[in-house]
């Protein structure tokens, strides 16, 4: 089956939006607490979504396309290191306050004023959670990979 980029680029689009509601999911039905790193990589989700969606949505094969897609990519790239961020280094800290996660959604605003999507309810170390024995950030760092790798794809495919 070939996929088109615009193909592609839609689904990355749904699958950044469908991240974000798995840890909806993960934090409200069975109590995993987000860190500041987790709360940013829900808004890294969601901007390269809205970019992916954007790319998608843009006809034909011209720059605007090309422009949201390389956008979306670097967002992935942004979303592998805080995930492994997250995973090696935050995870054996006992705050995350003031790293640079914590800053961001604080000063930004998001954290107070949508905390329900960009709280930030645990430490790192305490934030720490396994799904089918996988670390939580390692999931997101799996799915970080596979859509910049999509992306990448997308940008190099010409229909």
């Amino acid at each position: 089956m070939k996929l088109s980029s615009r193909c592609l680029l839609l689904l990355v689009a749904v699958l950044s939006f469908a991240a974000v509601g798995a840890a909806l999911i993960a934090q409200y039905m069975y109590d995993l607490q987000p860190c500041a790193w987790c709360s940013m990589q829900r808004l890294i989700y969601l901007v390269l979504g809205v970019f992916a969606l954007i790319g998608a949505l843009i006809p034909g094969q011209g720059v605007g396309r090309r422009i949201a897609g390389t956008a979306a990519a670097l967002l992935g790239i942004a979303g592998i290191v805080a995930a492994w961020y997250q995973h090696s280094v935050a995870a054996q800290m006992f705050s995350c306050d003031r790293t640079f996660a914590d800053r961001l959604m604080i000063e930004s605003g998001l954290e107070e004023g949508a905390s329900w999507l960009f709280g930030i309810y645990a430490s790192c170390m305490d934030a720490t959670a396994y799904v089918f024995g996988i670390e939580f950030a390692l999931w997101s760092l799996g799915l970080f990979v596979v859509l910049t790798l999509a992306l990448i794809w997308a940008l190099f495919k010409r229909t």
